[in-house]
């Protein structure tokens, strides 16, 4: 056998996973640790928790969950305060989550731009994604201001309440649009929250024309935000920039005015990962 043949069979035997396993079928998969990654996910939106309750709410036995909690926790993924006798989301999860965000450059590209934009409009500046149905939040600059929007990295947030889900979702070509809809509980936050599907397509006919959408309050009182769609090469959106702040600072007559920097910077974002500024 020469060295090319040699070469050659290292190279076919460098591969991410076995070669025609294309599927996910229970075959593929490791039981305990897709329950143990339940019990995580479950976790990280429900942080603060005690055993009992994280066992009764997921349907699981407290010895199964307990087991899972601490091999997590031996791992960092969990904590346990031994004091409140609750279980949260662990610091190593923090790290893991940074080690994704360096993964794209998306992050990287938008971090100068979401600070220009706190600057120029003195509001939280944001940055999300669309993640299975909801707004992921990958980065913020926080306002100096007292009074803020938090939404920090790894925050997910439903579509239909949020100013860069709904910039997001006017982008989305009708049959995908009805799909997500038919799939998803438009739930009520606020007297503002628009719930009625129809009402939510015309609210995107018009935030698609104007090229900006805005969360009158729609999520939580007393708050409004302000988004624009990020486009990627295809001009397909792939992220939304948006300012959030009080209502005492954003008042309905400076939308407008705020919508400008916020479509710039979204403007500025597209062209800075090679997406088609003809989209917007």
């Amino acid at each position: 056998m020469d060295s090319h043949e040699n070469a050659s069979r290292a190279t076919r035997r460098a591969r991410g996973r076995p070669r025609d396993w294309h599927d996910k079928t229970a075959q593929n998969t490791i039981k305990s640790l897709d329950r143990a990654m339940e019990v995580f996910e479950y976790l990280s939106q429900a942080q603060g928790k005690p055993l009992t309750m994280i066992a009764e709410e997921m349907g699981q036995s407290p010895a199964t969950v307990y087991r899972i909690l601490v091999t997590l926790e031996g791992r960092g993924l969990v904590d346990f305060d031994a004091e409140e006798q609750l279980w949260h989301i662990g610091a190593q999860a923090f790290v893991i989550g940074a080690r994704f965000l360096r993964r794209t450059s998306l992050v990287d590209r938008a971090r100068p731009i979401l600070r220009r934009l706190m600057e120029d409009t003195g509001e939280t500046a944001n940055l999300g994604v669309e993640k299975e149905g909801h707004v992921l939040f990958l980065s913020q600059v926080e306002t100096h201001a007292s009074i803020r929007a938090f939404f920090p990295p790894g925050t997910l947030s439903q579509m239909h309440a949020s100013g860069i889900g709904k910039a997001l979702l006017a982008e989305m070509d009708g049959s995908r649009l009805d799909r997500l809809l038919a799939a998803t509980r438009l739930e009520i936050f606020t007297d503002h929250t628009i719930t009625d599907p129809e009402a939510l397509k015309a609210d995107l006919a018009a935030i698609r024309a104007q090229g900006f959408a805005v969360d009158n309050e729609e999520k939580n009182a007393g708050m409004r935000c302000i988004a624009a769609p990020v486009f990627d090469m295809n001009r397909e959106a792939i992220a939304g920039i948006s300012v959030s702040g009080p209502t005492s600072r954003i008042s309905v007559e400076s939308i407008a005015e705020l919508s400008r920097p916020v479509i710039e910077a979204a403007q500025q974002l597209t062209v800075a990962i090679g997406g088609d500024l003809a989209a917007l």
